[in-house]
């Protein structure tokens, strides 16, 4: 379902991408990967979000505080606010070190005279680019950055705004490394290209306070919302937009009104806003701080009900995809209290091997600087992939646990041993792979290696024949997401990876 602002015609945003000058030399087949890469980014943004196209041909400003050393400051005279005097200095637009083309820039003009309409040519009137909404730059490189936080693979800024504080250019700096690391994820780094453009287009501490509140019947005029930025009760930073709390009401089943959407609180040590949700909260979410293999990452319905509030564009929410993670769980969940007492199966506590919370992966339960020591079961760096047959174990004479691997396998708890198997384990459960089908909304039926199909009761557990010990079926994880699945292409998500960013 879209959503206009009201009495306005939009249509979905038309983005142009642009290889900044500075960018490092690439190689043929990682030139290939990063067009493929953007081609599929922009492709993705462009059906999620619709604008008031710009009109003619998009030029970008530039800085009078730049280009100028005068300006007429009186607002009686005819050329109040223009250029007086150039400043001799000046060379050209830049936005986080990209040199901005001069043909994407508009003209450069100095009036020597404060009330004479004479005035001289500094740079000429760009080219503009047609058919564009928003302009990117795609800058590669082995940044200051990239190097001092290993951990952070891109990072963006927007660069300019038109008259309604819409952006309308911005920069996406990736990390070389990105694109020639081995394995390459094509998918990890389209969702990383999608996370730096959705900064970006408004989902930013640097833009929040411009966002835009739509909700009146004027016509196609906004007028700026009240601040959107407030700490609950507790101390979570929060935005509280209509859309935003709304959507994590619904998300977790509460009518709590100081539900806004939460923002990660670790930025906040040093009295910042953030840019990205509360991890504790919002797992997996595409606007997360942190992101993981990317068959776990998902464009949220939370994410796009914040675009949309920004009041810039209309959202096709239709198109957001299920965010599993705390799904239904109340107004609590997320919290240290609640992760640290173990009272959500969607935290965890102890060692060994156990399951990814969407199922597809072996995972171990580990916290990271985002959780504040909670801690999560997360995919395995090797092997974790119940959909890939090729993590079978070989010989089929060790697979005492019955595990099969496979398009249609997925993680569950259990403790089952072949009878008349000598090994040796204890008898507690851990993570294995094996086969499920849906029989109906959140019910289905799990094969192990060697059995018959048999009914796994959600919620409880099961025995199969041929083995000693159980199967635990877990309730409202499986056979409720269709959109919830391994990826068609097997090479999409190929290799574990690990992204932060600022």
């Amino acid at each position: 379902m879209t959503h206009p602002p009201p009495s306005s015609i939009l249509q979905p945003i038309r983005i142009k991408t642009w290889r900044a000058r500075e960018s490092c030399k690439l190689s043929e087949a990682e030139s290939e990967r990063l067009e493929e890469a953007l081609e599929e980014a922009v492709r993705v943004v462009s059906s999620l979000l619709s604008v008031n196209r710009t009109m003619g041909t998009l030029l970008l400003s530039r800085d009078i505080r730049k280009y100028c050393k005068f300006v007429w400051r009186n607002s009686s005279l005819l050329n109040y606010n223009r250029c007086g005097r150039v400043n001799k200095n000046y060379r050209t637009e830049t936005c986080l070190e990209v040199t901005i083309p001069e043909d994407h820039l508009s003209g450069c003009y100095v009036y020597p005279e404060s009330d004479s309409p004479r005035r001289t040519v500094i740079r000429p009137e760009g080219a503009g680019l047609p058919d564009t909404d928003f302009l990117i730059y795609i800058h590669v490189q082995a940044t200051d950055k990239c190097r001092a936080e290993p951990g952070v693979l891109a990072y963006a800024v927007h660069c300019q705004t038109d008259a309604g504080g819409r952006p309308v250019a911005g920069v996406v700096v990736l990390c070389r490394d990105r694109l020639s690391a081995a394995p390459y994820s094509h998918q990890a780094t389209v969702q990383t290209l999608i996370h730096e453009m959705f900064h970006t287009l408004g989902f930013s501490k640097d833009l929040f306070s411009s966002w835009r509140d739509c909700s009146s019947h004027q016509g196609a005029s906004c007028s700026p919302r009240n601040k959107v930025i407030h700490s609950d009760g507790s101390g979570q930073t929060r935005i509280y937009t209509p859309g935003i709390v709304s959507a994590l009401q619904r998300h977790l089943m509460s009518s709590d009104p100081e539900l806004g959407g939460p923002l990660e609180n670790l930025d906040e040590s040093a009295g910042k806003v953030s840019s990205h949700w509360e991890s504790r909260v919002l797992q997996g979410s595409i606007m997360a701080a942190a992101l993981g293999d990317p068959t776990t990452v998902r464009i949220d319905p939370v994410t796009l009900a914040a675009l949309r509030d920004t009041g810039w564009y209309s959202v096709n929410l239709s198109r957001a995809q299920s965010l599993v993670w705390g799904d239904g769980q109340g107004a609590k969940f997320g919290s240290l209290s609640i992760c640290k007492e173990n009272s959500s199966t969607f935290f965890c506590s102890g060692s060994g091997v156990g399951c990814h919370f969407l199922h597809l992966h072996k995972g171990k339960c580990q916290t990271d600087p985002y959780l504040e020591g909670c801690r999560v079961y997360k995919p395995l760096e090797n092997g974790s992939e119940c959909w890939r047959k090729e993590n079978t174990r070989w010989p089929p004479a060790e697979n005492w646990s019955g595990e099969i691997f496979g398009f249609d396998s997925r993680c569950f708890f259990s403790s089952l041993i072949r009878q008349g198997s000598d090994v040796w384990t204890s008898s507690s459960a851990e993570g294995r792979c094996y086969r499920h089908r849906c029989s109906g909304p959140n019910r289905y039926q799990i094969q192990v290696s060697g059995s018959q199909w048999v009914d796994c009761p959600a919620g409880g557990a099961v025995q199969v024949k041929g083995y000693r010990g159980e199967v635990f079926c877990p309730d409202r994880r499986l056979c409720l997401y269709p959109d919830v699945s391994p990826p068609i292409d097997r090479n999409s998500s190929s290799g574990f990876t690990t992204w932060q960013r600022p």
